[in-house]
């Protein structure tokens, strides 16, 4: 496959959002030179019209589909319809208007949530729609099973090149910090950061902390993602991580550490820990000839430092 010309015009859905913002830097630092983003004010993804006529104006040729509506365990379980109505809505919108609108190739971003919550480890790209999901999340999960299907259904019918990526657990600056509706990793990041601010000498933890995880730095994944939309064209979906996991209770301790916190942490088993492992299988990533690039402590070191950064600034979604 040819390389993308760098002034091909390029639209990235969610561009200000985690994962949207690092394929923009990524983008840029590429030399793309023709970017098209738009804010939720400017444009209501959810609405198809609205999505149709912006296609019609700015006829992009490529696209990133990164927007969504995301959150952790609270607000999957608080806000169920939110989630699975919200996200069928924009990618609906994103994905067939792109394809009414005859661009080239559209990479859609899912999720590692879609895999069974019992699926074998490492998980494997074929697991998919094997086993039943993970109950916390599965409003999440099935918007992004169908987002993933919709890429596969304009392919068989149409031809459409759109591919569609599962990334496993992100993190990095830009990440949403909420108290009670972020990922584990800010969760942990912003308790510790206060913790520490405050003289606080107690913090409470969800779960166990016994479940693994694998995290991968968001610039790690923008970067896979600009790899596989020059090198990849099929149906099949992609994992993208890195490979190797922790429990939660290591990378407590990872963020404890960074922040240079010392006081006592308590476990609150009453709450939910979700799935035991989620490891994902990145072979069939390698053998496209990508791998992680960022180890995960210096990740972490990284994120504390922008998040206290921007928290003196004001720039964070708290």
């Amino acid at each position: 496959m040819a390389p993308i010309p760098r002034d091909a015009k390029v639209y990235v859905a969610g561009h200000q959002g985690l994962v949207g913002g690092a394929i923009w830097r990524a983008l840029q630092a590429a030399g793309f030179t023709n970017l098209v983003g738009r804010t939720r004010a400017e444009l209501d993804l959810t609405d198809e019209a609205a999505v149709d006529a912006f296609y019609a104006a700015e006829k992009p040729e490529y696209v990133y589909v990164a927007a969504a509506k995301v959150g952790g365990i609270l607000a999957n379980n608080t806000y169920p319809a939110d989630f699975l109505i919200d996200n069928l809505r924009i990618q609906t919108s994103v994905i067939t208007g792109a394809h009414r609108a005859g661009v080239k190739k559209l990479l859609f971003l899912g999720s590692s949530c879609i895999y069974p919550k019992f699926a074998a480890q490492p998980m494997t790209e074929d697991s998919l729609l094997t086993g039943s999901l993970e109950p916390t999340n599965e409003w999440y999960a099935v918007a992004k099973i169908a987002g993933i299907k919709t890429c596969q259904a304009l392919r068989k019918q149409h031809g459409f090149d759109a591919i569609s990526v599962m990334p496993t657990n992100l993190y990095g600056p830009g990440d949403n910090f909420h108290p009670t509706n972020s990922h584990v990793m800010p969760a942990l990041i912003r308790r510790f950061v206060e913790a520490k601010q405050a003289g606080v000498t107690q913090v409470t933890c969800w779960g166990t902390g016994n479940v693994y995880r694998e995290f991968l730095h968001v610039d790690d994944l923008a970067a896979a993602c600009l790899h596989l939309m020059e090198v990849y064209s099929d149906a099949g979906i992609v994992n993208i991580g890195t490979g190797v996991d922790v429990t939660i209770r290591e990378l407590t301790e990872m963020v404890r550490a960074a922040v240079g916190w010392e006081g006592e942490i308590v476990w609150d088993t009453t709450k939910p820990d979700g799935t035991p492992r989620k490891l994902l299988d990145v072979s069939k990533l390698a053998g496209l000839g990508w791998r992680a690039a960022v180890p995960l402590d210096k990740g972490v070191r990284e994120t504390v430092e922008w998040f206290v950064a921007s928290q003196s600034k004001q720039e964070l979604r708290l």
